[in-house]
């Protein structure tokens, strides 16, 4: 297991957007060191962290699209809201 804490949402105040796509890169990095074929990523930081669930997710897909990868066939977002779900997949779709 790959486990990673996104950052508070501090209105941007401190380069939140940045250590939200480094919790990613981190994840990918380690799992293709350890040859792991799939991943599955909560809607990191968008709960209790605050962070805006539109951004957020546009960082998410936009790292994962941008990273090269190896051993990783698949990644799965796990959305845990309605809102989250459809923000996702439109930008999925895109």
């Amino acid at each position: 297991m790959i486990h990673t804490v996104g950052p508070r949402w501090n209105q941007g105040k401190s380069e939140e957007e940045i250590k939200l796509r480094n919790c990613y890169v981190n994840s990918m990095k380690l799992a293709e060191e350890n040859q792991l074929e799939t991943l599955a990523f909560p809607n990191i930081s968008t709960g209790i962290y605050r962070f805006p669930k539109q951004l957020a997710a546009e960082i998410a897909v936009e790292t994962i699209k941008n990273i090269e990868l190896k051993y990783v066939q698949k990644v799965i977002f796990v959305c845990y809201d309605d809102e989250n779900f459809k923000i996702y997949e439109d930008l999925i779709k895109e």
